[in-house]
């Protein structure tokens, strides 16, 4: 019998909202802690799992299937953004070029190319910063983030 059957839809709004809120705040401490800088597209992907923690809060205080719900369709959507970013990163496809290098142009940008006191660092999209198991952050979302949206669809449909 699986562990989830034994669970109510307020028990699995707030297991999938924990679960976005770890990879949000293990996002944060790459950053802050690990000193790994985001890309771009790593902040957009940051957003749905926002927005997953503000939806179990308020699962937790009105566990509606409604509010599950909404919680599957953000977790879809990081599905989407993870899997865009990791065929970035993959050079399956294309990815904006505003943070790609094919449309940064670091020649004939307003700061010098060695002058490393003007501006900011430019992260690239299409480069991986981190990997383990030669999988990268990207690639890790994907993987959890579908397995948060099948949480939020079975707590959506519980009675």
């Amino acid at each position: 019998m699986s562990i989830l059957t034994n669970l109510t839809r307020r028990q699995l709004i707030l297991l999938a909202a924990f679960g976005s809120a770890a990879l949000f705040f293990g996002a944060l401490a790459f950053q802050f802690i690990g000193g790994v800088e985001p890309c771009a597209m790593c902040f957009w992907q940051r957003w749905p799992h926002r927005i997953a923690i503000g939806l179990g809060i308020l699962g937790v205080i009105l566990p509606f299937a409604l509010v599950a719900a909404a919680g599957a369709l953000t977790m879809l959507v990081s599905v989407g953004l993870a899997a865009f970013h990791s065929g970035v990163e993959r050079d399956w496809w294309d990815g904006p070029a505003s943070c790609t290098s094919r449309g940064v142009d670091l020649l004939n940008s307003e700061c010098g190319p060695l002058d490393f006191e003007c501006g900011s660092a430019i992260v690239l999209c299409d480069e991986i910063s981190w990997q383990l198991f030669g999988l990268s952050m990207a690639n890790y979302n994907v993987f959890i983030s579908a397995a948060l949206l099948v949480l939020w669809i079975v707590a959506a449909r519980r009675a």
